[in-house]
């Protein structure tokens, strides 16, 4: 095996598994990712029902009509121009501008803003932090008793937001835009689950806080809650779009990367600036070796490695230049077994991928260790470290 990249081609991406549990954008994603050399896995963990079927939507939106709010909140660029779409669908389009220009428009971020002028209403204020929290805020000072407000919501409810409104004297209409709901083939969830929990997946995005939950209840259901947490609170990495979508994961203690803007382009470069900053690096027999996901930088070329062979490699790293038996390395090896021989099979390949046999000593009657350099003073990287890679 020489399936060796030119350290000049070598994407940032390269080298590791990106899942994404996208519904929406998921083939825009999935693209932006290999195009930064990124292996991607999708699976997603919900669907969108359609806003025109929706008829809690079409009683909200009459129920505005009958009598105007006096502020409407918009959360979603998409989210808005879907709800005026099926208004108009429901013949019913231009009685709903009317009546939302009756009122005070406040837009959750600058897509918003754009939806809400496309449809030729005007927006009175925004936040700059594009968050519901700001939001509210903005409203409870402005004070809200006696207000009626319409809050179009962005896939989920918002609790926290209309109860601190009710609570301080308005009556709000909550307008469920769009739904998400469970896929209806859960089969690729699953199996994005699984990969996770066999250490072939190194990053886990998110572009919404349902997604996050979705993912969460359906490893619950599969009675792998437990395991997938510890994954994603380790060696696999979440990223999220941004901190309304990151909340059901930090609410369960699962440390989250997140762009500074809200925004899908922006989450892939911080990911791809991030990630290949939390690999390991070694000095190794006059070479440095650095782990990615599955596959290895031998002197900054790219070296694909077969799966029992990072397996071997990520044993070894752990304990750089020591001596580790071939009983531990069986057990490391993916599927187990008793045969000892399988060790010596997947060892052998492994050499042939890094192109440099010396990288990797046998130690007669004992084991296998990575011919650390001497007087080498490798230092471990900070925070996650991918598939365990960290002393």
């Amino acid at each position: 095996m020489n399936d060796a990249v030119p350290a000049t081609a070598v994407a940032p991406l390269a080298g590791f598994t990106v899942g994404i549990t996208a519904a929406r954008r998921a083939d825009e994603l999935a693209t932006m990712l290999r195009r930064r050399g990124a292996e991607v896995v999708q699976g997603a963990a919900l669907r969108i029902v359609p806003v025109a079927d929706d008829t809690e939507l079409a009683e909200a939106t009459r129920a505005l009509i009958a009598a105007p709010p006096d502020i409407t909140v918009a959360t979603t660029g998409i989210g808005f121009r879907s709800w005026v779409s099926a208004a108009d669908g429901w013949g019913i389009g231009e009685e709903l501008l009317t009546a939302l220009g009756r009122s005070r428009l406040i837009a959750r971020g600058p897509k918003a803003r754009g939806a809400i002028r496309a449809s030729g209403l005007v927006d009175a204020w925004s936040p700059p932090s594009e968050s519901s929290a700001e939001v509210l805020e903005h409203l409870l000072e402005r004070g809200v008793d006696g207000l009626r407000i319409a809050v179009q919501l962005h896939g989920e409810p918002l609790p926290d937001v209309v109860e601190a409104l009710c609570v301080a004297g308005a009556e709000v209409v909550e307008v469920p835009v769009y739904r998400w709901v469970p896929p209806v083939d859960i089969a690729p969830l699953d199996r994005l689950i699984d990969a996770v929990l066999g250490g072939g997946v190194d990053v886990l995005t998110f572009t919404s806080a349902p997604a996050a939950a979705s993912l969460l209840a359906r490893a619950g259901e599969r009675g792998l809650r437990d395991d997938l947490l510890a994954a994603l609170r380790g060696p696999v990495l979440a990223v999220c779009v941004g901190p309304v979508t990151a909340a059901p994961l930090e609410a369960v203690d699962v440390p989250t990367l997140q762009p500074q803007r809200s925004r899908l382009g922006a989450m892939v470069r911080a990911l791809e600036a991030e990630v290949p900053t939390r690999t390991r690096s070694l000095p190794v027999a006059g070479h440095r070796l650095q782990l990615r996901g599955h596959a290895v930088l031998v002197d900054g070329v790219l070296r694909m490695v077969p799966p029992a062979g990072m397996a071997l490699l990520r044993a070894l790293a752990r304990r750089p230049g020591r001596v580790v038996p071939r009983a531990e390395l069986l057990a490391a090896l993916p599927g187990g077994g008793d045969d000892e021989h399988a060790v010596e099979t997947a060892m052998t390949r492994l050499r042939a991928a890094l192109g440099e046999p010396r990288l990797v000593q046998t130690v007669v009657k004992r084991g296998y260790r990575l011919a650390l350099d001497p007087a080498a003073d490798p230092v471990p990287v900070g925070g996650h470290c991918l598939h365990g890679d960290a002393l």
